[in-house]
């Protein structure tokens, strides 16, 4: 890595929705908090695989209000403080401006610094390799130049914008001639041929002094308006934010900079955008299969199942995708698995919340799992994390009757408290606000029924 003296933030962008991955990627839930691969998630992953490099204090991570808390505790997790380490968004407005606040969150003394952004949501496989491209881009950043990291193709991809360098300038990375929007597949096979066209990545590295020159020159109303909501030094306006440019960085700077390089990388770079880039990605049976969950595959090759609660039998498929969750199963093959985007737009249409969320709901204190629903009842599990206050509430029709499975609580309302043990219950009937706290050592496990009356 280049001189320890060089101070590196590393910036992850961890918005979006993922909806291409759906049913297991929504929007309360994106890809970039699922674990896909192994027992760490997409966001997790990219951290740990920085680790080693990189001072973890400098780490930021851009992200929508209602992931904070979930990101927080992953970052927890794996051992890395979320204290300060959060940037939020009132609402995803594309690359340009995430980079952007980021930036202008970067200490004013640190502005000869280099920022790396890396989207969240990546996987790598040549960690080694991957770690000597970033120290020849952080090499570059403090050279001056706006570095993208440009993934050689090994196969003429249609899903990716691809990028043509031309002339070395250092570290074997090329001058930027042009990006170029997602090719069809006979000028994607001329790329590939070509040698010099690279996918386009999503990863950068520029020293944040010179990246806040280059919004000043190609996009100065853009950081005039930013730099007037930081003022505020409070919440970002969501309004206000709505009302920025849904751009992107190559649209907004990398089109226009004449400091941009491409370094040509190989290290194993997938950004996990489809089933089929996964099933690409992750190592496959004996019968070329990619399997997960509680899964029995009778004449089955050639495809991705993953369950996640009930058992999944398969007979005489290939090439397929299928895909079990509590709520939804998805099922297509391979290749035109993509056009699930279509059916998440269809169900947003429709006003189904599958497309929004999970039966099981992450909350800054815990999470809570819808287990039935009728017209008359609800059965939900909650759990609550340790010292974390669960705020229950009750309107004058229905009553919440809360069983202990494990753990100890404390109750509180306006005016009483009670506590309950494993076994005990209690009813909450009354139009009150009631906390539920977890005095115990570890995890809070109740089960809530909620009934008319």
């Amino acid at each position: 890595m280049p001189d320890h003296k060089t101070n590196v933030y590393p910036v992850l962008l961890a918005g979006g929705t993922g909806t291409r991955l759906w049913p297991v990627s929504r929007e309360l839930y994106p890809k970039q908090l699922v674990s896909f691969i192994g027992k760490y998630s997409l966001v997790q992953s990219t951290i740990k695989r920085l680790m080693p490099v990189i001072d973890m204090g400098k780490i930021r991570v851009v992200c929508g209000k209602e992931h904070s808390h979930e990101i927080e505790r992953q970052m927890e997790a794996i051992g890395v403080p979320s204290e300060g380490k959060i940037i939020c968004e009132p609402c995803g407005r594309n690359t340009a401006p995430a980079i952007l606040l980021s930036a202008l969150n970067i200490p004013e003394e640190e502005k000869d610094a280099v920022l790396c952004i890396f989207p969240a949501d990546h996987v790598i496989r040549d960690v080694e390799d991957f770690h000597k491209k970033l120290a020849s881009a952080i090499r570059l950043a403090a050279k001056g130049y706006i570095v993208t990291f440009g993934i050689k193709p090994h196969y003429p991809e249609t899903g990716y914008g691809y990028i043509e360098g031309v002339g070395e300038v250092s570290e074997k990375a090329l001058s930027i001639r042009r990006f170029i929007e997602k090719p069809d597949t006979k000028t994607a096979k001329q790329y590939v041929q070509a040698g010099n066209f690279f996918w386009n990545s999503g990863m950068f590295a520029f020293k944040v002094s010179m990246i806040l020159e280059e919004f000043k020159l190609f996009s100065p109303e853009l950081l005039r308006t930013m730099e007037k909501m930081l003022l505020k030094k409070t919440l970002l306006d969501r309004e206000a934010y709505e009302q920025l440019p849904n751009i992107s960085i190559d649209y907004a700077i990398m089109e226009k900079t004449d400091k941009g390089v491409v370094l040509p990388s190989d290290f194993g770079w997938s950004d996990i955008g489809s089933w089929k880039s996964l099933y690409d990605f992750l190592p496959k049976d004996q019968n070329n299969n990619v399997i997960d969950g509680d899964v029995i595959a009778k004449d089955t090759v050639n495809c991705i199942i993953m369950g996640h609660e009930r058992l999944i039998a398969t007979n005489h498929l290939n090439h397929m995708v299928v895909v079990e969750t509590p709520d939804s199963v998805f099922v297509s093959d391979i290749d035109h698995s993509r056009d699930v985007k279509s059916i998440v737009a269809g169900l947003k249409e429709k006003g189904r919340k599958e497309y929004h969320k999970h039966r099981t709901e992450y909350h800054p204190w815990g999470s809570s799992t819808l287990l039935e629903k009728k017209e008359d009842f609800s059965i939900v599990r909650i759990i609550i994390y340790p010292g974390a206050l669960c705020p229950v509430q009750v309107d004058t029709s229905t009553a919440k009757r809360l069983v202990v499975i494990n753990g100890d609580v404390r109750v509180a309302n306006d005016n009483q408290s009670w506590f309950l043990k494993q076994g005990e219950s209690t009813v909450i009937s009354e139009k009150h606000d009631v906390n539920i706290e977890n005095i115990g050592d570890g995890p809070l496990y109740m089960v809530q029924l909620e009934y008319g009356i």
